[in-house]
């Protein structure tokens, strides 16, 4: 029975459906990835963004999920071990459901929110390993995918959508291969689809470094990051 509440992408848990006749403020979870705090690029694109939004709807409820501040637990053997559970090894006993329990908290935080907002910048190809840990935690059968047999993997969130900002100092899209590659922008974009959302906007500036105008490019990606919100109305 485990093994098939997983297969049909069944959950422990169901949030509390809202009235019929309530209207809940859009929730927007801005996952900050980049630990340069004012200085970060990705993240001043973000926030032109979310100003943009703020004033577009200022209804808008914005969550500001630090990944370099947030108390992120390790995915350990505890909890390794309760996910494997949902593949019929091993039973859920006390341990493994208090560990499974933290998982499901942090996880709640992010499938609650309506909206995604990434400020990532990229990390030696990729993505910062804060991000990947969180992505980690939060990746889990039951909660944010299914699979089955015929179908394999299939994402479990509903009608969300992601706004992500990419930076790079060096790497801009088309650039020779001696100047990087992206497993930036190609793994979250997998990963988005992978767990349910479909509705992916990107704002780059790339490359911040390398650019004979960098005071230029980046205020023409603010611009570009605040007309995303506006066009959205």
């Amino acid at each position: 029975m485990k093994f098939l509440n997983f297969l049909f992408g069944k959950r422990a848990t169901t949030p509390a459906a809202a009235p019929a006749n309530a209207a809940p403020a859009k929730r927007i979870l801005h996952i900050v990835a980049s630990p340069r705090g004012a200085d970060s690029q990705s993240s001043k694109l973000a926030h032109a963004y979310l100003e943009a939004a703020k004033a577009e709807n200022p209804n808008v409820v914005i969550d500001v999920l630090d990944l370099w501040e947030a108390d992120l637990p390790e995915f350990d053997g505890d909890k390794a071990a309760a996910k494997m559970t949902f593949f019929g090894v091993g039973e859920m006993d006390g341990q493994r459901q208090t560990a499974w329990d933290q998982i499901v908290a942090i996880t709640d935080r992010f499938t609650s929110a309506d909206e995604y907002v990434l400020s990532v910048p990229m990390w030696n190809g990729g993505i910062p390993y804060r991000l990947k840990q969180y992505i980690d935690i939060i990746t889990q059968p039951g909660l944010t995918f299914g699979f089955g047999p015929e179908e394999g993997y299939f994402g479990l969130l509903k009608d969300k959508t992601a706004r992500v900002f990419y930076t790079a100092g060096v790497y801009a899209p088309g650039a020779d291969a001696k100047y990087g590659e992206d497993y930036h922008s190609a793994y979250l974009t997998w990963w988005l689809e992978l767990i349910g959302v479909k509705e992916i906007k990107v704002v780059r500036f790339q490359p911040s470094l390398m650019t004979a105008d960098q005071a230029g490019d980046q205020s023409a990606a603010v611009q570009r990051s605040s007309a995303l919100a506006q066009a959205a109305k």
